[in-house]
């Protein structure tokens, strides 16, 4: 779909957060670098958020094609920063693990969100749908300080992204057929779960990396939340 067939059959942007509204990789590794350095751990910070988030992300796709009692997205992040932290070779303490993972209700925008989706805001309806907890991304609200006009967890279809029932659940909580919604995305498998449920996707490609070959391509690419708005609002 153009982006003018967008703005033409389109009611609600959809947006990912973590990582698509919030800077998840460059906060966590500004909050885990002292961390580290205080641990004695001579690594890459940037590298060790990035296991992180990798385990995060395969537990909790573990979790979604099991499709039983949906885990809660901290539980996961706490499971997944031990691993870690054991892989390396790092002393830890419960707490420790339980401050890590809290710092991710504290995250703030890309530099250019804000503005781009004041914008997208004039045409649109804007809403979250996440993987975090429904008190994670409450507490979140005070701090990337975007007035969404509704944040959805996964917690109300009891499954992670990118499973259907996710998008399925967000399409019927905003009243809408799915094709009247366009999901905005960092992350390719979550364009690729919002297309293959019958919405209109867009990938941001701020990272400049191919999206991959699929059959549920993205109805448009762009490198920021800024040229969205350009396209679409």
């Amino acid at each position: 779909m153009s982006a003018e067939a967008i703005k033409e059959n389109v009611k609600v942007c959809m947006f990912d957060q973590y990582g698509t509204v919030v800077d998840m990789q460059g906060g966590l590794t500004t909050i885990a670098t002292p961390f580290l350095r205080d641990k004695g751990w001579k690594g890459d910070p940037n590298a060790f958020v990035t296991w992180w988030r990798r385990t995060h992300f395969e537990n909790s796709m573990i979790d979604a094609l099991l499709h039983r009692e949906h885990t809660p997205y901290r539980e996961i992040g706490h499971r997944a920063v031990a691993h870690v932290m054991d892989r390396a070779g790092i002393s830890y303490s419960k707490e420790d693990v339980r401050t890590l993972v809290g710092e991710i209700e504290k995250l703030k925008p890309f530099p250019e969100v804000p503005a781009a989706l004041d914008r997208l805001r004039t045409r649109y309806k804007l809403v979250v749908l996440s993987n975090g907890d429904p008190d994670m991304l409450e507490t979140a609200k005070r701090y990337h300080q975007v007035p969404f006009d509704r944040v959805i967890s996964v917690a109300e279809a009891n499954s992670f992204k990118p499973h259907v029932a996710t998008y399925a659940k967000a399409a019927e909580l905003c009243g809408l057929k799915p094709d009247r919604i366009v999901f905005v995305a960092n992350h390719a498998f979550d364009c690729i779960g919002a297309k293959s449920a019958g919405m209109k996707t867009a990938f941001i490609d701020r990272r400049s990396r191919p999206f991959g070959e699929t059959p549920h391509q993205p109805d448009l690419m762009v490198p920021s939340m800024t040229d969205l708005a350009d396209a679409i609002a």
